[in-house]
């Protein structure tokens, strides 16, 4: 193949060693063809490098016109957490100026996970902002295989080392939510963590267990939650279970801390008299509780703002490298 163009679907299949008619449906995600045949058109586009619709359409556009926020969440939880609509608005208001289209790609990871792979191998967009990735998602691999300019809000568990991401000091915060309860001199500490699937929710937990170890006080007060207010208010009922002397709590994010203050004052319990309360987010929902959260920053719109410029940079085949932005503690009322 000439190295000065790019490849085609023609390329593809010949390097596979099948018709151009089986490529396309592979390509295009059609279930009737052969494993075997499947997994040599899909080593050949990784080999080659073949971006399916792109060459093409380049040809007549000569620039790039979209670009993929891909949220691998369910519905119901991108429409009811802030985290999403902030960073939609980072992104928007940083693509305005390029007269680049920003498109929307969401769904469930167990459900929709095989839909949003064909998507990326579809050729439909030209750079991805990929948000919310768990442990095990396929897109990594269909990134990967497209090699589609991406980047990362939150460090990914699978491909750290070669996608370029955002995020912000996670375990920091961690530490700094944890540090609160202490010198508020609490000492059943407990955390709702968020899902251990995703960097967030690892490093936040490590982040509370090592202040919680450094003070000698115990680490073994944890349920995992899921980033939802269901979730949150679930993991906190199964924690007032486990220790009813509980004192001080620190909870992954804000709509499930909003919602664990809730099921606190339900059971009887004072905030922040009776339990300190330390959210993460410093998002909207920590100023609708009384008192309003004491809560964590998370930089969601300066990451997504971040992400897209150097989401920009990959397109033009410039150098780009990963960020990690500070936190701080944000005193509230609860702690």
């Amino acid at each position: 193949m000439d190295g000065r163009r790019s490849p085609t679907l023609e390329d593809v299949a010949a390097r596979a060693g099948v018709s151009r008619a089986t490529a396309s449906r592979v390509v295009n995600g059609d279930p009737r063809v052969r494993e075997s045949a499947r997994e040599a058109v899909t080593a050949a586009i990784a080999e080659l490098g073949y971006r399916p619709n792109r060459a093409a359409r380049s040809l007549v556009v000569r620039e790039p016109d979209s670009v993929a926020v891909l949220v691998h969440e369910p519905d119901e939880r991108i429409f009811a957490d802030p985290f999403f609509g902030g960073l939609l608005r980072g992104v928007g208001q940083r693509l305005a100026p390029t007269g680049l289209q920003m498109v929307l790609v969401m769904g469930d990871p167990v459900r929709d996970g095989a839909r949003m792979e064909r998507y990326l191998r579809g050729g439909h967009t030209d750079g991805v902002i990929v948000v919310s990735a768990h442990r095990g998602d396929g897109l990594v691999a269909a990134l990967t295989e497209t090699r589609l300019p991406t980047v990362f809000v939150g460090r990914p568990l699978t491909g750290a080392d070669t996608f370029v991401y955002v995020d912000v000091d996670n375990c920091e915060g961690g530490r700094l939510a944890a540090r609160r309860l202490v010198e508020r001199g609490c000492h059943r500490i407990g955390t709702v963590t968020g899902p251990l699937d995703m960097a967030a929710g690892i490093d936040r937990h490590q982040g509370w267990s090592e202040e919680l170890a450094a003070a000698g006080l115990p680490t073994d007060l944890v349920e995992v939650g899921d980033f939802t207010a269901e979730g949150g208010a679930r993991a906190v009922r199964a924690l007032l279970e486990r220790a009813p002397d509980l004192d001080g709590l620190f909870v992954a994010s804000d709509l499930m801390a909003a919602a664990a203050m809730s099921e606190l004052v339900a059971a009887g319990r004072r905030v922040p008299e009776d339990v300190a309360l330390v959210g993460f987010d410093a998002s909207a929902a920590a100023g609708m509780t009384r008192p309003p959260l004491t809560t964590v920053t998370n930089p969601v719109s300066e990451m997504a703002v971040r992400a897209t410029e150097l989401l920009l940079r990959l397109m033009r085949r410039e150098e780009a490298a990963s960020e990690v932005l500070p936190t701080r503690l944000v005193p509230g009322g609860t702690a």
